[in-house]
């Protein structure tokens, strides 16, 4: 995959080359958590040595622990272990998207009243830029790193989401990339590499890529996540669910797992040492630590009954590959288990060496903090102007422009001086950052925002977003008939959608869209409907009224949204995302259960498919749709259209390999066979615009295969009337393949088809003993 170019303007460049600085600020010392060399028992002992090597220091710390010591030490409030000099330790904190308040690690107050609040993983994934959300990990991090030293946060953050956004109802689906596996595993890597720094092992906060597999699904219709069998096909593990997973610890380098609640096939993935020890450890080759979802052993052996006794729930856990367990099971039950043969210590040292290699990765085993890298970070390294200004910029990029009649928008500061702002989320603040959050820096509400361009009339029409009544209509719709524009601010928020809440239907909640739809009746000037929520809904009605001139979808974009909004609108900021996931109608839902995981279609079934790449009916919006205020034009300016697959090996000799015109993906020199397109992208209208190429990729027909998949994106600036070429490099072997029903991957042969916008470009693929390129 193509990193993505950031699009950014030369003042936020500025700031972020500041954000990259390391700041004198600091705040009082943090004592060290171990090693103090002012401690005369430990100042010698090798473990202490930072000259050594990791794995040499790992060693000698765990032998000299006790059983009962490395039994304390498996659990997320690991122990202190007083004659050693090491203090206890929180493993749970959160950083989906900013520094959160979930999970005991993080404390808010004093030094430390808020951290940058950046939009929901859902709208910063319209952005579709790579380089915007390594940024954005970079900041987070710097406030993490500055909130240890301070004593009010730990350095391992169980983030980001990486689950694929399968279900529209998945009241967690705000907190994913999205449905694509691609993008999501790009976003994952892009993420993690900004949280973790790029100083080689050395870690500058644990990032943690949870949760592992096949996990979406809450609580639907009597279902909830600690009782589901998610049923999932080798092909639809290999093919969707793993993707993002496999990208976050190979591309990258992610320092921990984190396993689900669910089982998979009849196995809880806590307790599945295929899925743990043999694929995340084994093929992945994970360099950090396996942690569960919290009590999620105690879950299996508790609600889902899988072993007889605690402790063979205990010990499945750790011989299945499990390290860390969130909640107090494996420090109960793993020393008894020990004693009755299920487990060795060996396996206990095995799962110590994995979360202590991390802290001592962390710098946790190196002394004083403040003499460390990232030492001197502290309270004015938290919400400052460069890092608010990013989570500004990420929202600005994260809104989507669904709709734009006549065009409406931009609306004009001359000629729209009066504004009625009417909705729900009209004025909201929490709702813009969604769920695992903290404290955010401070808010700028939609009408706060709108109030920068214009004069306002205020009136919500709704109580709150559940709408149940229309008390609260004639007022908003009296305010619509004197304000020269109408902007309704209305979707969801967590009542709606959130952990272990999962939607029940598409559309807009209680009244809301008889709201809409009489105050677009009565509006002297243009209406404008604007959608805050993680899942899509079925707005329909609204994008077939003439009357509503313009959608925007804001998602929950962050604790600046409600100036990134009053931006597009007035066309400071010119609209660039796609939507990351498919818009559904409600019908959609009809006799298709949340628990049912098959991605592809059935017609035998009158299964529909899942995702933009199994699913070819009707839809309010696909997947990757975002208008402009400004129009792009591209061509292909080269690209090949033979490219020859070499063989690897014996495999060269013979066409064993090639099953149905495909070729295994492990019989061919991957290394060798990358495509290079050059695009040229030429800006044809009068405003200045960022520009997301999406490249699709149209397989060779067969049973098996997705009908389009994307293989690249870029983003890239252009000025107006002005024109630039953009060089796309796509990995043949990585995001030409499909897999087979057997979860094998493979390369069909024969003409693959690119799709950018309505370019498109044939290239066939051909096995051959030589790598060569054709144009």
């Amino acid at each position: 995959m193509a990193s993505a170019t950031i699009s950014l303007s030369p003042f936020v460049i500025f700031l972020l080359l500041l954000v990259g600085t390391v700041s004198r600020h600091s705040c009082e010392a943090r004592e060290p958590f171990a090693c103090d060399p002012k401690d005369a028992r430990t100042r010698g002992l090798p473990f202490c040595r930072d000259s050594l090597a990791v794995a040499d220091r790992v060693k000698d710390l765990i032998g000299r622990l006790t059983l009962r010591e490395k039994t304390r030490l498996l659990v997320n409030n690991a122990a202190a272990v007083p004659r050693l000099g090491i203090k206890g330790y929180e493993w749970w904190s959160e950083a989906l998207h900013g520094v959160s308040n979930v999970g005991p690690g993080t404390k808010f107050g004093g030094h430390f009243p808020g951290a940058t609040s950046f939009p929901q993983v859902i709208t910063t994934a319209a952005s579709f830029n790579a380089s915007l959300w390594e940024a954005i990990g970079r900041v987070v991090s710097d406030e993490a790193r500055a909130m240890y030293n301070g004593g009010a946060a730990g350095l391992t953050f169980w983030s980001p989401n990486v689950n694929i956004f399968r279900d529209p109802r998945w009241g967690r689906g705000q907190e994913t990339p999205g449905e694509d596996p691609v993008v999501a595993g790009t976003y994952a890597a892009s993420y993690v590499r900004g949280l973790q720094g790029n100083a080689g092992h050395r870690l500058k906060v644990a990032a943690c890529c949870k949760h592992f597999t096949a996990y979406d699904l809450d609580n639907w219709n009597g279902v909830d996540r600690f009782h589901f069998n998610a049923k999932v096909s080798k092909q639809d593990i290999e093919d969707t669910f793993d993707v993002p997973f496999k990208m976050c610890v190979k591309e990258g380098k992610v320092a921990s797992v984190m396993c689900s609640y669910n089982q998979v096939n009849g196995v809880p993935t806590c307790a599945d040492p295929n899925l743990l020890r043999k694929t995340v450890r084994g093929v992945w080759r994970l360099d950090g630590y396996i942690v569960s979802d919290c009590d999620s052993v105690g879950v299996y052996y508790d609600t889902q009954h899988y072993t007889s006794t605690p402790e063979e729930a205990a010990a499945d856990a750790i011989k299945a590959g499990l390290d860390l367990d969130c909640g107090p099971f494996l420090a109960l039950h793993t020393e008894e288990a020990l004693k009755r043969g299920l487990l060795k210590e060996i396996d206990v040292n095995g799962a110590l060496a994995n979360t202590l290699n991390v802290q001592m990765r962390l710098g946790m085993f190196d002394g004083e903090p403040s003499k460390q890298p990232f030492g001197n970070l502290g309270p004015k390294d938290v919400c400052t102007p460069a890092h608010q200004e990013l989570a500004l910029e990420a929202a600005r990029q994260g809104i989507v422009l669904l709709k734009n009649h006549g065009p409406s928008l931009p609306l004009s500061p001359r000629r729209h001086r009066t504004i009625a702002v009417i909705g729900p989320n009209s004025n909201v603040t929490d709702t813009m950052i969604g769920n695992y959050a903290g404290v955010a820096c401070g808010y700028i509400t939609p009408m706060q925002g709108i109030g920068r361009y214009a004069k306002t009339i205020h009136q919500q029409g709704c109580t709150n977003v559940a709408c149940t009544d229309d008390k609260l209509f004639s007022a908003a719709v009296n305010a619509a008939r004197n304000a020269d524009a109408t902007v309704l601010v209305v979707g969801l928020d967590q009542t709606i959608e959130a952990e272990f809440r999962d939607r029940t239907g598409l559309l807009l909640p209680g009244r809301q869209q008889d709201l809409v739809s009489k105050v677009a009746a009565a509006s002297r000037g243009p209406t404008i409907l604007v959608l805050m929520s993680g899942g899509p809904i079925d707005v329909a009605f609204a994008q077939n009224d003439p009357r509503i001139g313009g959608i925007l979808w804001a998602g929950y974009p962050g604790q600046a949204g409600g100036a990134a909004i009053a931006d597009v609108l007035y066309g400071t900021s010119n609209p660039e995302g796609k939507l990351p996931m498919t818009w559904y109608p409600q019908d959609y839902l009809s006799n298709l259960p949340m628990t049912s995981m098959d991605m592809r279609s059935s017609r035998s079934r009158g299964y529909p498919g899942r995702t933009y790449r199994f699913y070819k009916g009707p839809v309010v919006y696909p997947f990757g749709h975002g208008l402009s205020y400004t129009k792009f034009v591209h061509t292909v300016a080269s690209a090949p259209t033979v490219v020859a697959i070499p063989l690897a090996g014996r495999h060269a000799r013979g066409n064993t390999t090639i099953s149905g015109k495909a070729i295994r993906v492990t019989h061919a020199k991957c290394g060798r066979v990358s495509l290079g397109v050059d695009l040229d992208v030429k800006n044809v209208g009068s405003k200045d615009g960022s520009h997301t190429m999406l490249v699709f990729s149209k397989p060779p027909a067969g049973q098996w295969v997705p009908f389009k998949q994307l293989v690249a994106f870029e983003k890239v600036h252009v000025p107006a009337k002005a024109q630039r070429r953009v060089r796309i490099n796509i990995h043949v072997c990585k995001f030409l393949s499909v897999v087979d029903r057997s979860g094998i991957r493979r390369i069909p042969m024969g003409e693959h088809s690119l799709h950018i916008g309505n370019t498109k470009h044939s290239i066939s693929l051909q096995a051959a003993t030589l790598g060569v390129i054709k144009s």
